[in-house]
């Protein structure tokens, strides 16, 4: 099973902003949609929360040591990285994302094979940042510029990253 990270972040590192994102980029959006269609989505309780409801498509797990922190049957609740990842181990999954936030993703970086980057070319104000992580163990497998238009007000990248066999 690939665990990969999928993530957006500004030039510095930022991620959020009072538990929501600084920017609003809707082809970031459905490419984050578009790739994680099907398969077991993990997010920290605090990022399941930011985002409000289960995403129609996806299985959701999330890690939280409150049993209560999510309801309903299309989201399960467990209390650590380890146990979700069992959880998508046992039910077959090809590929399985990691969506945040901070403290999972630097729980998660050492295991992960892929990281697929939004780099939004600007600064925002942030209280979140993704973990610090050498770009030197990684190799980019795609590359894709989007310049700022109607629907977007901010320049960013795509980036696939795959990690280096020798890392």
């Amino acid at each position: 099973m690939i665990v990969s990270i999928i993530v957006a972040m500004d030039r510095n590192g930022g991620i959020g902003w009072k538990n929501r994102l600084p920017w609003h980029l809707p082809d970031d959006l459905r490419r984050f949609r578009q790739l994680t269609m099907g398969h077991h989505l993990i997010l920290g309780r605090r990022t399941y929360e930011s985002i409000g409801r289960p995403l129609v498509g996806r299985k959701i797990i999330v890690i939280s040591r409150r049993r209560s922190a999510a309801a309903g049957d299309v989201v399960k609740v467990v209390p650590s990285l380890e146990l979700a990842l069992e959880v998508c181990r046992q039910a077959q999954e090809n590929e399985a994302f990691i969506g945040g936030g901070a403290t999972v993703f630097r729980e998660a970086l050492p295991l992960v094979q892929k990281i697929y980057l939004t780099r939004v070319l600007a600064e925002f104000e942030a209280d979140a940042f993704f973990p610090p992580w050498d770009e030197r163990e990684w190799e980019v497998v795609s590359r894709l510029y989007h310049p700022p238009d109607q629907k977007h007000a901010f320049p960013f990248q795509f980036i696939e990253y795959a990690r280096c066999r020798d890392s």
